[in-house]
């Protein structure tokens, strides 16, 4: 028999892409959340010689990881020393493979009653691209997919 946790366990949606830095950015844009600043880490690492320049970049006018970037929800607690959310929050991964199939899990976007297409224009202009509309008993969304690729729904 499994026990259930005695509180509840703290988690974080990790999205393997090509360019982490720019789906932090596209993401962050998305949903109103905020790109992680990781710079005074990655700085006090570099000046200390514990990591080298070369896993380093320049992003979103700032110093940061090269292969992971993160965004996390603006009103969550965050850890001040290396700038990584502690709450809501998308971390994205660089991996050398394209995205090939369908996603197994996707995030589902809720816009205000009334503004789903408005929603839908501002993700476009942002770099998403419109797959379909979907209208059933149950409800109607709008399929999306984000400048990697990766399927969303719009609600």
């Amino acid at each position: 028999m499994t026990e259930t946790p005695a509180q509840p366990l703290s988690w974080k949606l990790v999205i393997d892409s090509a360019d982490p830095h720019a789906q932090a950015g596209f993401w962050a844009q998305t949903l109103g959340y905020v790109v992680e600043d990781n710079s005074p880490l990655v700085e006090q690492l570099l000046a200390a010689g514990a990591v080298p320049e070369a896993i380093t970049t320049h992003a979103h006018g700032r110093r940061a990881w090269l292969d992971l970037a993160g965004a996390r929800h603006p009103d969550d607690p965050y850890d001040e020393v290396s700038g990584t959310g502690l709450g809501r929050r998308l971390l994205f991964q660089r991996v050398p493979e394209p995205k090939t199939v369908k996603n197994r899990l996707h995030i589902d976007v809720h816009s205000a009653p009334g503004r789903r297409d408005a929603e839908a224009e501002r993700l476009t202009a942002l770099g998403a691209r419109e797959l379909r509309t979907v209208d059933e008993q149950g409800g109607s969304w709008i399929v999306m997919t984000d400048p990697e690729g990766n399927e969303f729904c719009l609600n």
